[in-house]
């Protein structure tokens, strides 16, 4: 079986998994030649962990073996984090890529109709997770030809699916149940199908008996290094629930000016503008009207602050100083590594330092 872009595309498929078996690679080979999937593995975990997807920021660098065998390889990198933390993100990520591109392949079609290989259908995605049975579309004499609009999904998986959804919509008590299944709306399936997808990549992980100081594990040893400083970098401060933009950290404040001149931020760039501002205490309607006159798409912020927190708080904060200035983000203005080596220790400091009578942004903007 030839591996093809649609295995590269989907690589949690059963028929990605053939395609790489019978390729006859050796995923140890790869490493210790350093094969550019390795590279993309790394950047495949990198990207579940700060912007909570997996696709490539260069895409055109890769051919479609170094895509679909980053896959393997990134599982592998993401057991060896150790961070049940990381796994989540992870799978997490993989799901809603893969929900995106299925999205891409049902609406715009005709690109990927002129290369069938590269798309999937939802039918295909549905009997892929062993749910054709639980998942049927509603369809009648005006819609038959049409994508359907309802769906009609099984009383049991729809607990199970929609067990981690958020909002008093998705409570059974709040939905319209006939004979034993419950209807849903085209991108209610959509979010059901991403928490099935997401299971789907978590299974298995981590893996077990993978020794770090032998083996294909410490080939890797150079990418878990930069994937473990991502984790690591955790400051220790108190809870911090104080907005004074006039406090920032240099860094900080030059990418809310970068948006504000209308410049979209790249990925690593928004990511760590997000996970300051909810290391502060922000939620995402604040930060939302904090960033009113940038280049920060409303949506886009409520996406990451979601997955930048749960019920227990900031999941990734900021990273280091060091790490920004490696990113060039961070360039030590007025010599503030002396102060604090990372953006939430520095506000801190300052916040700690400030005057008595210093007024919280959300105060300002209640009377304004």
């Amino acid at each position: 079986m030839a591996i093809t872009a649609r295995h590269a595309r989907y690589p949690f498929l059963a028929a990605a998994r053939e395609a790489v078996t019978e390729a006859g690679v050796e995923l140890e080979t790869l490493v210790a030649n350093d094969e550019p999937a390795v590279e993309r593995a790394r950047e495949r975990v990198e990207r579940a962990l700060l912007a909570g997807r997996v696709d490539s920021e260069t895409p055109d660098e890769w051919r479609v073996n170094d895509e679909l065998l980053s896959y393997p390889l990134a599982r592998i990198l993401v057991s060896l984090l150790d961070s049940p933390a990381a796994i989540d993100k992870y799978a997490a990520a993989e799901a809603k890529t893969a929900i995106e591109r299925l999205k891409t392949d049902l609406d715009s079609g005709d690109e990927l109709r002129s290369t069938p290989s590269a798309s999937i259908d939802r039918d295909t995605l549905v009997a892929e997770l062993d749910l054709e049975t639980a998942i049927q579309a509603e369809r009648d004499a005006a819609t038959a030809m049409d994508d359907p609009a309802w769906f009609r999904v099984g009383v049991g998986t729809y607990l199970e699916l929609a067990s981690g959804a958020r909002g008093d919509g998705w409570r059974l008590v709040n939905r319209e149940l006939v004979d034993g299944t419950v209807r849903v709306e085209r991108e209610e399936l959509f979010r059901l199908l991403r928490t099935a997808i997401r299971r789907r990549v978590a299974e298995g992980l981590p893996f077990d008996g993978l020794d770090e100081d032998a083996g294909i594990a410490a080939e890797l040893s150079a990418q878990l290094t930069d994937l473990r400083r991502l984790l690591s970098e955790r400051t220790r401060v108190g809870e911090i629930d104080f907005v004074a933009r006039e406090l920032f950290p240099p860094c900080i404040e030059n990418l809310l000016q970068k948006a504000e001149d209308g410049i979209e931020l790249e990925g690593f760039e928004q990511f760590t503008l997000m996970a300051f501002l909810t290391g502060i205490g922000m939620d995402a309607d604040e930060i939302v009207a904090f960033c009113a006159e940038s280049s920060l798409a409303p949506a886009g912020i409520r996406y990451q602050t979601e997955y930048l927190t749960d019920d227990r708080g900031t999941q990734y904060p900021p990273p280091s100083c060091e790490t920004l200035s490696a990113y060039g983000i961070c360039h030590n203005e007025d010599d503030h590594w002396k102060i604090a080596g990372h953006p939430l220790a520095y506000y801190q400091e300052r916040l700690d330092a400030a005057d008595a009578d210093l007024v919280d942004w959300r105060e300002q903007a209640a009377e304004g």
